[in-house]
């Protein structure tokens, strides 16, 4: 048993009299020295693995689904094939299962040969081996073509990307340079839908609801019972906005029963009455060549995939052209937009065709770490207006409302490094530079010397309009 007593220099134990900084500074030293060991473990078995190298699949390693040989090697093609029987001692040597330690061999191999640039960025430390093999994971099924894109496109980016990033650049590999799988993965997942009510589950006078749909009817619901539950909190309903939400549902169902719908007249072909097309915009990112499927052979798979902007995930051209022939959609084809253009105005107030290239070129609020998206962000004039700033992209930068209050009357800065890069510096001079990669910390902290910008909030604007909830 130890007692903690509080001193003038901080918390410390009653047993070694170490101070709270020294603990947290000794604790640093054990994270780094288990890293070290982790780095050198991972350094080892593929050195390992390069010195047990056989030469067909009859005696290699594979992967094993309970006692079923699958026949598949432990890594992607292209990484060696290595030795069942040496496979077992390694184990053994980790201290790990049989069949867990074939996955965590199997993972560190893909890294060593299959994803070479986040194998040496686990060298340099910087990046953790857990996050290196986690990707190795999602690439092992992957064609040797769409683990390289995956490799060249995420080390330098690996430290800092979030998870759904990557995936994203998974799915975004599959669909470029395997479309057949991709293909049967949407169909698959398409085979998968469905929405389920669960009428035995009411005995507190609730019912609960499942479901899988497609991406577009749950952007359509989505947006459908958002407005209904904004109107219902402004018609006086003090409910929460989830319960909100949950009567506007109910309010689709009475609405739909109350419908007269026909439909058009199988001869002559007259409807008397038409059903509203789809009123929730799809924005969709792709290339001419993508619809027509000639491929230019500038780049590779670039015409089996276009991304999806409301999410920012990638998506099979055969999901978007199952889209746009959707009875009752409008397609608006708006032209390539140039991020890099300078198209100023004089005026305080941004205009809407100014917000989008903004948004377009940054996807989130640019402050360290957040990940609000820029579509609900204010946008702040970097040189203020006041200033002599102008309304121009160059000079505007998406931020969430609370960083936009921060950087206004906190005392945070930034400076625009080039357009789409960004160096923060908090009250205490800590430094953070953000780009498209994510946040990285820089050191040292230096002092700074803040003054009040003078560029007004947005907010106080008398023609400034709420961003999109």
């Amino acid at each position: 048993m130890f007692f903690m007593k509080q001193t003038r220099s901080g918390w410390a134990t009653g047993s070694d009299g170490r101070s709270t900084a020294e603990l947290l500074r000794d604790l640093a030293d054990g994270v780094q020295a288990r890293q070290r060991v982790e780095v050198e473990e991972f350094r080892n078995v593929i050195a390992w693995a390069d010195a047990n190298v056989v030469e067909d699949l009859e005696g290699a390693a594979t992967i094993r689904d309970s006692y079923v040989d699958t026949g598949i090697p432990i890594a992607g093609p292209g990484a060696p094939l290595v030795s069942e029987f040496g496979l077992s001692e390694l184990v053994a040597t980790l201290g790990r299962s049989l069949d867990g330690g074939r996955d965590h061999v199997g993972k560190v191999i893909e890294c060593g040969w299959r994803l070479p640039r986040v194998r040496d960025a686990v060298y340099a430390g910087k990046v953790p081996v857990w996050k290196a093999l986690r990707v190795a994971d999602l690439t092992r099924t992957l064609t040797a073509e769409a683990a390289a894109f995956v490799d060249r496109n995420l080390a330098f980016a690996l430290p800092t990307c979030t998870w759904v990033q990557v995936e994203r650049l998974v799915a975004e590999a599959i669909a470029r340079f395997d479309p057949q799988a991709a293909e049967e993965r949407r169909k698959e997942s398409a085979d998968h839908r469905h929405f389920t009510i669960h009428p035995t589950e009411t005995g507190k006078g609730v019912t609960h609801i499942s479901g899988v749909l497609d991406a577009a009817d749950a952007m359509d619901l989505d947006q459908a019972l958002s407005r209904r539950a904004t109107v219902l909190g402004q018609l006086g309903c003090e409910e929460s906005l989830d319960v909100r939400r949950s009567i506007a549902a109910g309010e689709l169902a009475r609405h739909d029963l109350s419908l007269d719908l026909p439909l058009a007249d199988p001869d002559t072909g007259e409807l008397s009455r038409t059903v509203p097309g789809r009123k929730v915009e799809l924005f969709v990112h792709l290339t001419d060549t993508a619809l027509t499927g000639i491929s230019t052979g500038v780049r590779t798979g670039c015409s089996t995939v276009g991304r999806w902007g409301n999410t920012q995930t990638p998506v099979s051209v055969e999901q978007i052209r199952r889209w746009c022939a959707q009875p009752g959609t409008s397609v608006i084809v708006r032209p390539v937009v140039d991020l890099a253009e300078h198209v100023p105005v004089d005026s305080y107030e941004i205009p809407d065709r100014l917000r989008r290239r903004v948004e377009l070129r940054d996807h989130t609020c640019r402050a360290p770490h957040c990940n609000r998206r820029a579509e609900r962000c204010d946008l702040d004039h970097a040189h203020p207006h006041a200033a002599g700033g102008s309304t121009c992209p160059c000079n505007l930068v998406p931020l969430c409302r609370r960083h936009h209050r921060a950087k206004t009357f906190g005392y945070w800065r930034y400076v625009i490094v080039q357009p789409g890069t960004y160096l923060w510096s908090s009250p205490h001079g800590q430094h953070w530079l953000v780009d498209h990669t994510g946040t990285r910390v820089l050191d040292p902290p230096r002092p700074v010397d803040p003054e009040p910008d003078p560029d007004p909030p947005d907010w106080a604007d008398p023609d400034w309009t709420e961003p999109a909830p």
